[in-house]
């Protein structure tokens, strides 16, 4: 049996169907973990999303915020983008059972000892905290009243944690953190209009992974999310949005039998999205 974290697919199913070929994926046999942004700015979201249900118990995939975008499009709580390429998913026929699917993904997974996150992890949180959060979230999403969640999902307010946050102030903590992080002060305070490699964090802020004393530090952490990242391939860290729908690649890493290490394959990816939001 092998195990394999994949970073963003954003709808490119091609090079998804290339790296199953590449890591002799077997749905009987081995296990894949998608770390978010299934669908988006790639060709072929609708495709990628009956690739993965049609593997459901082989593949277990998280949320990110593209497909939360799906989610807020598809209920007219968000107009669509102009690089937005979810209409195959929004015009099928059976678009309500692939919404329902999409949103009763987690939020985070604590497996064979990674946390996978889509984007990241706020300093305050220790492993534990951020499986309680992200169960918070998922049982919202999951209820009956989700849609009204994608009502107050959207905005920047409030940056930074506090176990008093309630209702709409709270959750949008916690999606932010899951979804879009990339920098934020060691104190914990997140900001997100930075797009940057990590040597380009604006005054004050650092990416989420090097604030001092985290409380995650010493926990394997595989995310996604940061496709201009670069290469950060560590025994506690793995970043593996390779910008596929960028032109660049689609990464998996197969977690090894030993501790924090995994093996990394890439296959090149054809699509290259015309320049907009990431």
């Amino acid at each position: 049996m092998a195990l394999y974290m994949i970073g963003d697919v954003q709808g490119c199913d091609a090079p998804l169907g290339r790296l199953l070929d590449e890591i002799g994926f077997s749905p009987s046999r081995d296990t894949l973990y998608l770390l978010g942004d299934l669908v988006n700015r790639g060709p072929a979201s609708l495709a990628v999303l009956r690739r993965l249900i049609a593997l459901e118990g082989s593949a277990h995939c998280l949320l990110g915020n593209h497909d939360l975008h799906l989610l807020a499009t598809a209920h007219g709580v968000r107009k669509p983008h102009r690089s937005d390429t979810v209409g195959d998913v929004l015009a099928a026929p059976d678009r309500e059972a692939l919404l329902d699917w999409l949103r009763a993904r987690p939020m985070a997974l604590l497996e064979h000892g990674w946390l996978m996150v889509h984007a990241g992890v706020l300093p305050q949180w220790d492993a534990a905290d951020t499986m309680a959060r992200a169960h918070e979230l998922e049982a919202v999403l999951r209820g009956p009243d989700w849609s009204g969640f994608l009502q107050g999902m959207y905005g920047n307010e409030p940056p930074l944690w506090s176990d008093s946050l309630r209702g709409t102030e709270r959750l949008r903590v916690i999606v932010n953190a899951f979804t879009r992080l990339r920098f934020c002060t060691a104190q914990g305070v997140m900001e997100f209009e930075s797009k940057d490699s990590s040597s380009a964090a604006p005054e004050g802020f650092m990416p989420w992974f090097d604030v001092p004393g985290r409380r995650t530090g010493g926990v394997p952490i595989a995310f996604g999310h940061w496709s201009t990242l670069g290469a950060v391939q560590r025994n506690d860290l793995q970043a593996l949005d390779t910008g596929c729908v960028w032109g660049g690649c689609l990464t998996a890493a197969r977690i090894t039998g030993v501790p924090g290490q995994v093996e990394r394959i890439s296959v090149r990816c054809e699509q290259a999205s015309k320049p907009g939001r990431r």
